[in-house]
């Protein structure tokens, strides 16, 4: 089996990442490393020194975790292939949970954890990600893909299915290719890796604000793709209020202010989706 790691300029996190690996009940013998570098500012040694021989290091120059997860698949030598992310956290029987799975569907994705520093004291992005953020079941079950960071999947269907393209939510369209070609893909509960919150509005935005111009780069790929974007952007502040009842009741979070800044969270994200989606699609017609 092969483990596949992107990683750009986070080191302390990568480190957590191979320690947690380092603990995982499959045997160590049974299983590779790779951490495949996007060509991170602090330099390839930097990278080298934290993984001090616990995995072998590729640099892959072409930006983008896509790009980065293909790179390592290049070295990959494991007839199974693990992915997860530099910044998440696998817990013991992640890699026994996940091959496991394999056994009945052609590629699977685990469950996802949210981690915070102190679950009696989170920020309102805190509080809205432990309720909303990395749902893999609901990915799996009910929209038809996984996340890449925490994706199983032999490689035989991999080299069929072919790497992740750049540019758009690589790990939905993939997943698409995937099933699009006959795979079967399932969900395993048992194998689970942790994922920090996004601590703050910023780092909130960031990832939503990459999210959304990587999906409407799938929906243009769509016939009429443009419309289909436009019914779904104005879509976006209606959302909020159907899925603010599931802060009320989620048992991620503890208190009533905890709820009150989730769901303030909430709205403010999804109206600052719905102008970033417009546009999106003001840029793209030239106006």
């Amino acid at each position: 089996m092969s483990v596949i790691i992107p990683h750009y300029r986070d080191l302390r996190a990568l480190d957590l990442c191979l320690e947690a690996l380092g603990r995982q009940t499959y045997p160590a013998a049974d299983f590779e490393i790779i951490v495949a570098d996007n060509n991170s500012p602090e330099g390839e040694a930097a990278v080298a020194a934290v993984i001090a021989g616990r995995a072998r290091l590729t640099v892959v120059h072409e930006k983008g975790a896509g790009p980065a997860r293909n790179g390592g698949v290049v070295l990959a030598q494991g007839e199974i292939l693990a992915f997860t992310d530099s910044d998440c956290v696998p817990e013991p029987e992640w890699l026994v949970e996940g091959l496991a799975a394999l056994s009945t569907c052609d590629f699977i994705g685990g469950r996802v954890t949210v981690l915070v520093a102190n679950v009696l004291k989170m920020s309102g992005a805190e509080a809205f990600e432990r309720v909303f953020a990395f749902d893999f079941e609901t990915y799996i079950t009910k929209k038809g893909f996984t996340g890449a960071g925490n994706l199983f999947c032999a490689r035989r269907v991999f080299d069929q299915v072919g790497g992740f393209r750049v540019g758009l939510s690589e790990d939905l369209e993939w997943s698409r290719r995937a099933t699009a070609k006959g795979f079967r893909l399932g969900y395993a509960p048992g194998a689970v890796v942790g994922h920090p919150a996004r601590r703050n509005w910023e780092e909130l935005w960031g990832k939503w604000r990459r999210v959304n111009a990587e999906t409407y780069g799938l929906y243009r790929e769509r016939r009429g793709g443009d419309l289909k974007w436009l019914i779904r952007s104005f879509a976006l502040p209606l959302s909020a209020l159907f899925h603010a009842p599931k802060v009320l009741v989620s048992d991620q979070l503890l208190t009533g202010e905890q709820r009150v800044a989730a769901i303030q969270t909430l709205f403010k994200l999804r109206f600052w989706r719905f102008g970033h989606a417009l546009d999106l699609l003001r840029k793209k017609m030239g106006r």
